[in-house]
């Protein structure tokens, strides 16, 4: 497909997302893979899967060693690995028929990037899924910070 530089086509991805693999899940609470989890566990109804060789469960769910040994085929890739590992995860993430990869904040790869929207992925590069998704619900200002909006409804935009 391509790779998304606009919110409008970001916010489209993430409203036909139903699954998520988490590739690089960690089991500390201070690392971001795990607070994004935490995050769309409490604020989505996505189907969320973590990858990472080293971990048995996290959050109570399964960890898998690999994307090809999760139980079914996520939507999409959300990466939290080194940039040097980008190319090896889109190719798992193309193997296993994933729709879409998402690069963590500071992760960019145009190679990598390029090769999964050749094959048909749409790529979002250099973004956090939280604060994308927090953004379009309302509770984050374009900026990136807090709007101090609160309200007694619960908006799902996504």
């Amino acid at each position: 497909m391509a790779v998304l530089t606009r919110a409008g086509e970001r916010l489209e991805l993430m409203q036909r997302t139903r699954s998520v693999a988490i590739v690089g899940m960690s089991a500390n609470p201070a690392r971001a893979s795990h607070f994004v989890a935490t995050y769309l566990l409490g604020t989505t109804d996505w189907q969320l899967f973590y990858v990472n060789p080293t971990l048995d469960e996290v959050l109570g769910e399964p960890c898998h060693p690999t994307l090809a040994d999760l139980p079914s085929t996520p939507d999409m890739v959300d990466v939290f690995r080194r940039t040097d590992e980008l190319p090896g995860v889109v190719d798992d993430a193309i193997e296993i028929g994933a729709d879409s990869v998402w690069f963590q904040l500071g992760l960019v790869d145009d190679g990598a990037a390029a090769r999964a929207a050749d094959a048909g992925l749409d790529v979002v590069q250099n973004r956090c899924l939280k604060i994308e998704h927090a953004r379009f619900c309302g509770g984050l200002h374009d900026a990136g910070f807090v709007t101090g909006v609160i309200d007694s409804r619960r908006r799902r935009l996504i």
